[in-house]
């Protein structure tokens, strides 16, 4: 079993009463997505306000959006979960997840990126917009290879792995800010970077694994 597998078996037996209970309240699916999208507005807010307002150096307001990220990410396995144990599926219910994460991943990359350039990290936006694209280029491959009748899911760098990583990544700076001196050589912002680094870099390899493995199938 993949340790991602295990991961998310785990994370389901903790959130199954929750589940049941969102049931129980006549709580849909797609009530659930629309407020993880709500949330990952919020996170990219603080994003914008720190950047306008925030003072360089201050990395508050990316540990405080770190934790409103990882929370929204509950969401995208709450709505699911919801709609398997309440017997809600539909196919629009899963067209209207996949929409709303896009939606979710592109304002919480905009928050991001206004943040690293408003503040004058610019390698740190350069490598935020490649995470961007990877990110973008990963879903996109596999919905069209859907669209070809092609299961297309192979690659380490998917969703929940990119929502996780951009999360501690930015709890781990803000949380390091609040022991590290400024007179110090390492910035905190390097771990948020070297987060969003990682994305960058496995989120389009995962994407050029994807149409190799499609190039595979269609035996091209």
């Amino acid at each position: 079993m993949k340790f991602r597998d295990w991961a998310q078996r785990v994370i389901y037996k903790i959130i199954d009463p929750v589940v049941h209970g969102l049931v129980k309240m006549g709580i849909t699916p797609n009530i659930v997505t629309t407020t993880g999208l709500f949330f990952n507005i919020v996170a990219a807010g603080i994003f914008l306000y720190g950047g306008v307002y925030g003072k360089k150096g201050d990395f508050f307001y990316i540990g405080w959006a770190g934790g409103v990220i990882l929370f929204a990410g509950l969401f995208d396995m709450l709505d699911g979960q919801v709609a398997r144990i309440g017997g809600m599926s539909s196919r629009y219910g899963a067209l209207y997840d996949s929409v709303l994460d896009r939606y979710s991943e592109l304002i919480v990359f905009f928050g991001i990126c206004s943040y690293l350039i408003t503040q004058g990290y610019i390698i740190g936006f350069i490598i935020a917009f490649i995470a961007l694209v990877g990110s973008l280029m990963v879903s996109y491959v596999r919905a069209r290879a859907e669209g070809l009748g092609i299961e297309c899911k192979v690659g380490f760098m998917q969703r929940p792995e990119r929502v996780v990583l951009t999360a501690v990544g930015a709890l781990g700076c803000g949380i390091a800010a609040c022991f590290v001196d400024e007179g110090l050589m390492f910035n905190p912002i390097y771990i948020f970077e070297t987060a969003l680094f990682i994305i960058a870099i496995f989120s389009n390899v995962t994407a050029f694994a994807r149409l190799n493995h499609c190039r595979k199938v269609m035996n091209i």
